[in-house]
């Protein structure tokens, strides 16, 4: 057993000096070599017949390396097991003296997760928005809907593309002035304003004549499934070569039975019933902030500050990416970096403290994400990108950590749900425009 001394302990920091006996990595260098021997293969000798003195001249350096990072690895658990000590991250390990014939030394440096008090969440009070769909927003929908299953029709007059019409394009894209595969389409439909294309693609068409060709300049999202197109600007080359509108939709039973339901009643229920959905929705994006501004109020603790700077790096480079390409908020232009660095160092700390917190509600409460919640989250994904299915599936399944990025969310709205419902929720009608102009969260 290694000996763990306690060098440093200064808020959540701490430091130990490790040794391991030499008779410890000894004994894990001579099993490696045992393993060794029974599958090394030397030319006058029968597999795993070798002499392990032979076997130890060869492989010894190697073995007793394995030896060594085992020892090591096991020494750090051991300090952590003795010390009740659950790490914020990896610990850092400096090797002191390895040389063979003496103990293993080394230094461990690490930071804690902080101890967490957990709270009464039921003296915490919330507003939830709500709002119930009016008879005009549940026509305007059902019109909406229709349009998409009927028949294009040519348009009365000759005129620029608007929102909503049926474009007829060809188009040929590229990143960083190369061709890539699926980025090309000749007289592909496309409805303004479905977002079936990424970023402001069908706002920039709005506004062409069939026969126009124009470059189109777009960004590919972060979180795509494609790694080497995420986050990546590019340009299309597209030509509008016709424009087209829809036939005039009238709401009646015809239009219903048109989209499988028996009458326009009946239709309504259904549209009403996913308006509806989307209000509520929207209402705990507006109340689940509101409980994160409260949390982020009550809860003051040090977090560790390994955490806190790998959050604000990922945030920094953003912000750099966003001033290069002239893209920052409108509130952030012209300010300092000194001054935005520590707003976004405050917004960095928020972020790991609230996330610290709702792990530890999490862990106190064996909350955890099935299986089944994360399969379905992973179709729900897949089903983003029509078409490209399997690629998503083999991204999330075969990328390092992809997996994770489904599973960290899913696990903080079980959190979130589970603390509103110990809150004291108050329900307050309003109206569509107020529930929109709410701030939602972050």
């Amino acid at each position: 057993m290694a000996n763990v001394q306690v060098l440093k302990q200064e808020g959540l920091k701490r430091e130990f000096s490790v040794t391991v006996p030499e008779q410890e990595v000894a004994q894990k260098t001579q099993s490696r070599l045992v393993e060794l021997s029974k599958t090394v293969k030397m030319q006058g000798f029968r597999p795993g017949k070798v002499p392990m003195a032979v076997v130890e001249r060869q492989h010894g350096d190697a073995a007793r390396a394995e030896a060594v990072d085992q020892a090591i690895s096991a020494a750090a658990e051991q300090a952590l097991t003795e010390h009740k000590l659950r790490p914020a991250m990896q610990p850092k390990i400096e090797l002191v003296s390895f040389a063979a014939g003496k103990d293993v030394e080394f230094k461990m440096a690490i930071e804690v997760l902080p101890e967490i008090k957990i709270g009464d969440f039921g003296k915490i009070e919330l507003e939830r928005p709500t709002v119930e769909a009016d008879d005009a927003k549940v026509d305007e929908m059902i019109t909406t809907f229709a349009k998409r299953y009927r028949e294009p029709a040519a348009l009365a007059e000759p005129r620029a593309a608007q929102m909503g019409d049926i474009a007829i394009i060809d188009f040929d894209g590229s990143v960083d002035g190369e061709k890539r595969p699926g980025m090309k389409g000749e007289n592909h439909t496309l409805e303004l304003g479905s977002k079936s294309f990424i970023d402001t693609f069908e706002e920039q068409i709005a506004g062409m004549k069939p026969g126009d060709n124009k470059t189109i300049k777009v960004t590919f999202p972060e979180e795509y499934h494609a790694p080497d197109l995420a986050g990546k600007k590019a340009e299309f080359e597209v030509a509008l070569k016709e424009l087209k509108g829809h036939k005039p939709v009238e709401l009646n039973d015809e239009l219903a039975k048109e989209l499988g339901f028996p009458g326009i009643d009946k239709l309504r229920d259904r549209v009403r019933d996913d308006i509806n959905a989307d209000y509520t929705r929207m209402g705990r994006s507006v109340i689940k902030r509101a409980l994160m501004d409260r949390l982020a109020e009550e809860y003051k603790f040090e977090v560790p500050q390994g955490l806190l700077e790998a959050e604000f790096d990922g945030i920094w480079k953003q912000v750099e990416e966003a001033k290069k390409n002239d893209q920052l908020p409108a509130e952030d232009k012209g300010k300092s970096d000194d001054v935005l660095k520590k707003e976004y160092r405050a917004i960095a700390e928020r972020r790991i403290r609230l996330g610290l917190l709702l792990a530890e509600v999490a862990r106190e409460n064996k909350l955890e994400v099935t299986g089944n919640e994360l399969r379905n989250a992973l179709m729900e994904e897949a089903r983003r990108y029509p078409g490209q299915e399997k690629a998503v599936f083999d991204y999330y399944t075969q990328t390092e950590g992809a997996m994770e990025r489904v599973r960290a969310p899913l696990l903080e709205e079980k959190v979130i749900d589970f603390i509103i419902g110990k809150a004291k929720v108050t329900d307050k009608p309003v109206s569509e425009a107020e529930l929109l102009k709410q701030p939602e969260e972050e």
